[in-house]
């Protein structure tokens, strides 16, 4: 089923709104150069006029009489002067503006990723938005700005040249509106075609990014060359760009067609309106002058209302574009700040309290959290234990409100966290997630960046990094602190996993939160980094509330009680021993894993 025709206007006033916002003096400027310039023409061809009858009366005098139209000439030359210094200008007034305007959508599409809830990042739908955002909203603006411009500069040079040709016969401007009628077909359907195409290849599209993303990131590198996956991908690329370019190709051959269809019929009422003029002048009803002025308005509005036409349809279809842009900012989050926010508390008098609570990540999917009830009293050491997919880290992002739950309630010394403003009650935890960030800066502010409002000093800095055990990383470093980390800039050095990781918890234990967040802290440590670390994590926990994910019984023993889950829930609860005693999962995992060591 196609679409239905949309309103010319649909997303014209908000994407000029979104100009005058960015660039309000380059924007004004812009309006008065094309006012100017859509009337240069029209001096032009009038000047053109009265040349080629001077020139007619004053040739017979001689070069004596040659002084009327020279200045006539001079004030032709001066006009077409005048026309390329306004170019000139315009060019440049339209730069400035793309240029503000680029960085004002870049930041726009940047806050709205940033508001965006988690859960938007796990929906295709997410994806074709962001992406639909990413490249058109980039540039749309900019081409909508030009195409509107060139049409208001073209509007105003073809009414003038209408009002020139209207005094030697009315049909003049019915004839050459009649003939761009088939180009105003040609410019729907194609704007139409196109944009239908687009927002139906849109994954296609996206699934050739994420290909040629795995033929060229380090992150794909090693195991494309151990597993020659190379020519398996670069196929798979390959094909699925064949397929989208036949289709771009069919649309092109079928615009291209009916482009030509309208050319020749505008070149027949050319042809005729050509032969009605030449007669009038052997006739003798038109001086030679006037035959020009015909000429050039007549050949010259031709071409202006085609490319009136061709404007209007790129500024109706940069404007049908532009809102892919703008449905993407109007996702909204659902993990909000209620209206009345609730203050978390500076310090964990009470603890957190999950109590039956469910989660699912879409309607379809299973239950990740299923009746769990959990207490974390203020100022213990909590570690979660159990297999992938009990819903461990899930645990850990509803405390985080980044999502919220399904069913149930948690709550922080009585305090919902639904009623809490999610940045607020952010700022009073401390995180470390199982697949953290690295950051390609410098080893000091990859640390920082953990407190940036508390702006914490080399000291600090320091500190945090000798907590984490990352000291020993940062010693190796030729520049130390100061040393760039990654290999994305010059001088970077890269890390490995385990010392990646240690950057990464250093960076959650910088910030001076009640609530410390630990989701598999020594999972990439090798077993001495993880030793020397667990003998001082009882030293730098103290004080905090902490929550600890993990596989390794060696992490969990350090907690004051430990929590199995499965299936969403907690099973089994209790100290080592306790746990032991029960001969439950948690006693069974553990003969299994002492077995192997």
């Amino acid at each position: 089923m196609e679409e239905p025709l949309p309103a010319f206007p649909r997303h014209l006033p908000r994407g000029l709104r979104l100009v005058w916002g960015a660039s309000r003096a380059w924007t004004v400027a812009w309006g008065v150069l094309l006012v100017a310039q859509g009337l240069i023409p029209v001096a032009t061809v009038w000047l053109t006029k009265l040349l080629v009858d001077r020139l007619v009366a004053d040739v017979p005098k001689g070069w004596s009489a040659s002084g009327p139209s020279l200045r006539l000439g001079a004030l032709a030359a001066g006009c077409m002067l005048l026309g390329e210094l306004l170019r000139l200008a315009s060019s440049f007034v339209k730069e400035a503006q793309a240029q503000l305007l680029r960085d004002r959508i870049a930041d726009m599409i940047q806050r709205k990723s940033i508001e965006a809830d988690l859960a938007f990042y796990e929906m295709p739908e997410y994806y074709d938005r962001l992406h639909r955002a990413r490249e058109e909203g980039a540039y749309r603006p900019v081409t909508m700005l030009e195409s509107l411009g060139t049409f208001l500069q073209d509007a105003i040079t073809l009414g003038a040249m209408a009002v020139l040709l209207v005094s030697f016969g009315p049909w003049l401007p019915l004839a050459l509106l009649i003939s761009t009628i088939p180009a105003l077909f040609v410019v729907v359907t194609s704007t139409l075609r196109r944009h239908r195409w687009r927002r139906e290849a849109t994954p296609e599209e996206r699934r050739c990014w994420y290909l040629d993303w795995i033929l060229t990131a380090p992150e794909t590198a090693a195991e494309i060359r151990v597993f020659d996956l190379g020519e398996h991908w670069r196929g798979t690329y390959s094909n699925l760009r064949t397929k989208i370019r036949g289709e771009i190709f069919r649309l092109s051959r079928t615009q291209s067609l009916a482009e030509l269809a309208a050319l020749l019929f505008a070149a027949a009422v050319s042809g005729a309106a050509f032969f009605w003029v030449v007669r009038r002048t052997f006739e003798g009803d038109w001086t030679l002058g006037v035959l020009a002025l015909f000429l050039q308005a007549f050949l010259h509005g031709q071409r202006l209302a085609r490319s009136l036409l061709e404007n209007a349809g790129r500024t109706w279809a940069n404007s049908l574009f532009l809102g892919n842009l703008f449905e993407f900012l109007a996702m909204r989050p659902r993990v909000t700040a209620p209206l009345d926010p609730a203050s978390p508390p500076d310090t964990v008098k009470q603890g957190i309290l999950f109590r039956n609570v469910t989660f699912r990540y879409s309607p379809e999917s299973r239950p990740a959290l299923d009746g769990l009830d959990l207490e974390i009293p203020a100022g213990a050491v909590l570690a979660i234990v159990g297999l992938n997919g009990a819903g461990k880290s899930t645990l850990l992002k509803l405390l985080c409100r980044l999502y919220d739950p399904t069913g149930g309630s948690i709550t922080l010394d009585g305090v919902p966290l639904a009623s809490i403003d999610p940045r607020s009650l952010r700022r009073k935890l401390s995180v470390l997630f199982q697949s953290p960030v690295h950051y390609d800066v410098t080893a000091a502010e990859n640390i920082a960046l953990g407190d940036l409002p508390g702006a914490p000093g080399r000291d600090r800095v320091e500190a945090a990094g000798r907590q984490a055990g990352a000291e020993t990383v940062v010693a190796r470093l030729p520049r130390g602190y100061d040393n760039v980390l990654g290999k994305q800039f010059p001088g970077g050095t890269d890390l490995s996993a385990g010392e990646w990781q240690r950057i990464a918890l250093a960076r959650a234990l910088v910030r001076p939160s009640p609530i410390l967040l630990l989701d598999e802290p020594t999972s990439a440590m090798d077993a001495w980094a993880e030793a020397e670390w667990l003998r001082d994590f009882r030293t730098l926990t103290a004080g905090r509330t902490v929550l600890v994910i993990t596989h390794r019984f060696t992490t969990a023993l350090r907690a004051d009680r430990i929590h199995v889950m499965a299936e969403g829930r907690i099973v089994e609860s209790g100290t080592h021993a306790e746990l032991l005693s029960q001969g439950g999962r948690y006693a069974a995992s553990w003969k299994e894993q002492t077995r192997a060591e």
